[in-house]
């Protein structure tokens, strides 16, 4: 995905977010994200793309009095908006040579690699709040994410989360995941042992070790703990050792 692209996604699930807070309530449970309720999960959010603001433009800020500031905010979907709105504008404006913070593997140039953390970012969030409206894990069905999204957030959880060394997908004794999305051409293979996750690009087929198929939105959702849509006995391991957490 091009710029362009990822800035375009970043304002649909902006709006799904935004949608599905209002429907929910502010005071409702996220199932996605336990102990969590909407109105945590929108201050959250907009952290986040503030965050994000102070990274692209070298102005650091202090993410607990942020976070606490959406808290308390009067409307905290408008100060959600307000967030993403010169989260954009940021990025935008930025030079295309940006020297800022990237923190993932074979990430794009700053500028891009803030787009596309933060299409994926939100996205992710805004399928929580729709949990939040469901009552339950959501399914493909259930989301606006094009495949062309899904696929470009699967790439950028397998081939730049996960084989950091700070990951904690490990496994005692070597595993190999296919990842085959039916409604793509992309496929990728993880390598999983004792050290970091090793993912390839391009490989992968039944002969894996683990084999998820499904649409390339449910393997999204699946894959970012976000839906139990595609079932495979070894995603009980993933749950548990590849979130990608805050901090």
């Amino acid at each position: 995905m091009q710029l362009e692209q990822h800035l375009g996604a970043l304002a649909d699930a902006v709006e799904a977010f935004v949608a599905s807070a209002q429907v929910a309530g502010l005071a409702t449970p996220v199932p996605t994200t336990p102990d969590w309720d909407v109105r945590r999960l929108v201050a959250h959010q907009g952290l986040v793309h503030r965050w994000a603001i102070g990274n692209i433009v070298g102005a650091p800020v202090d993410p607990d009095a942020v976070e606490a500031e959406g808290m308390a905010a009067p409307n905290p979907v408008a100060w959600l908006r307000e967030g993403a709105a010169a989260l954009e504008r940021a990025i935008r404006e930025a030079p295309d040579d940006l020297e800022a913070l990237v923190f993932l593997r074979d990430a794009p140039a700053p500028k891009h690699f803030w787009a596309r953390r933060q299409c994926h970012e939100t996205t992710v969030h805004a399928v929580d709040a729709l949990s939040a409206v469901l009552g339950r894990y959501p399914r493909a069905v259930d989301t606006w994410i094009e495949t062309e999204v899904a696929v470009d957030g699967i790439d950028e959880l397998l081939t730049g989360f996960l084989p950091r060394p700070r990951s904690q997908l490990r496994a005692d004794e070597p595993t190999t995941i296919a990842v085959l999305p039916d409604d793509s051409d992309q496929r990728w293979l993880v390598a999983v042992s004792q050290q970091a996750p090793v993912t390839a690009r391009g490989l992968g087929d039944h002969e894996a070790d683990v084999v998820l198929r499904g649409s390339a939105v449910a393997l999204y959702l699946t894959l970012w703990n976000r839906s139990d849509e595609v079932r495979d006995d070894s995603l009980e391991l993933w749950a548990e050792r590849a979130r990608v957490t805050w901090g």
